[in-house]
């Protein structure tokens, strides 16, 4: 794989991962009304800061990611974020449903743990960051 096609790869795959954290974030600033009563509903405490700390990760976070900032620090906690949420919300496993959401949940932890081991790349705030300025 060439440099060019490395890096590509990298910005691609932070970006694919993004998206499904912004689109459910997105999702959830849009009905908050809903999300808290479904959060309610697994018994959490604290449904309301519950919601914001989900937009935090699913917004905030899931922008750094795509933009390559604090990647590894920002993946991190990503995943952290999933395995939890696979814990609270999908644990039935019996429920076919359920199960595919707990399994997808992993796996995004794995690519985020991925991230995490290997950085955000060279198409990344995180590597322009470091860039020392040529001067002229």
């Amino acid at each position: 794989m060439t440099a060019l096609t490395h890096a590509t790869a990298s910005l691609a795959g932070r970006a694919l991962l993004a998206s499904l954290f912004l689109v459910s974030g997105l999702g959830k600033l849009a009905a908050p009304a809903a999300t808290i009563g479904y959060i309610a509903s697994t018994g959490l405490p604290f449904a309301e800061l519950a919601l914001g700390g989900a937009l935090v990760v699913e917004i905030g976070f899931a922008a750094a990611l795509l933009l390559g900032y604090r990647t590894r620090l920002v993946a991190a906690l990503m995943a952290l974020f999933s395995l939890a949420t696979a814990v609270v919300f999908h644990h039935q496993l019996g429920d076919q449903g359920q199960l595919i959401h707990f399994l997808k949940n992993l796996s995004i932890a794995g690519g985020l743990l991925h991230v995490g081991a290997f950085g955000g790349g060279a198409f990344s705030l995180d590597q322009y960051l470091v860039r020392k300025p040529v001067l002229a």
